[in-house]
């Protein structure tokens, strides 16, 4: 089972764990990443980032990683909520859950998950600064992180 949700609402993590924790007398671990909104330290004064997504798209990338994800792990339930919009210094940007029978597999598809979504799913984000915005490029260092899970 999988969830995939983008929204521009907030999220609480303690709702979708719970949600994880449900998903059957064989699941033996949980293992979730919340991702913030951080100041990159690129420029002064960043004081948050706008996101948008292409609609339909994102969904779909984020299920195929998913099932990408469970060619190579053995998991039971997977949450990803991304948000968009205007977002704040702070604010919660992304949820990855993953429940497993095993905490490795657990582990494993959640780190998978958040390396890949950050490099494949489409994104753009605009930083917000107290003199005006730019676009973000994708950073080498994420690309990197990301391929290491190339076959």
């Amino acid at each position: 089972m999988e969830e995939v949700r983008i929204q521009e609402a907030d999220f609480d993590p303690a709702i979708e764990y719970n949600s994880l924790r449900n998903s059957g007398s064989g699941t033996g671990a949980i293992a979730t990443f919340t991702g913030l909104v951080r100041d990159s330290g690129d420029l002064q004064g960043v004081t948050g980032l706008y996101l948008e997504h292409y609609p339909g798209m994102t969904e779909q990338v984020i299920r195929d990683l998913i099932r990408q994800a469970r060619e190579r792990w053995d998991i039971r339930r997977v949450t990803v909520i991304h948000r968009v919009g205007t977002l704040r210094l702070s604010d919660q940007i992304v949820f990855v859950g993953v429940a497993s029978a095993h905490r490795g597999d657990a582990f494993a598809a959640c780190q998978f998950l958040m390396d890949v979504l950050k490099t494949s799913a489409p994104f753009w984000k605009k930083e917000l600064t107290e003199t005006g915005e730019h676009w973000v490029e994708q950073k080498d260092s994420d690309l990197a992180v990301g391929g290491r899970w190339e076959e």
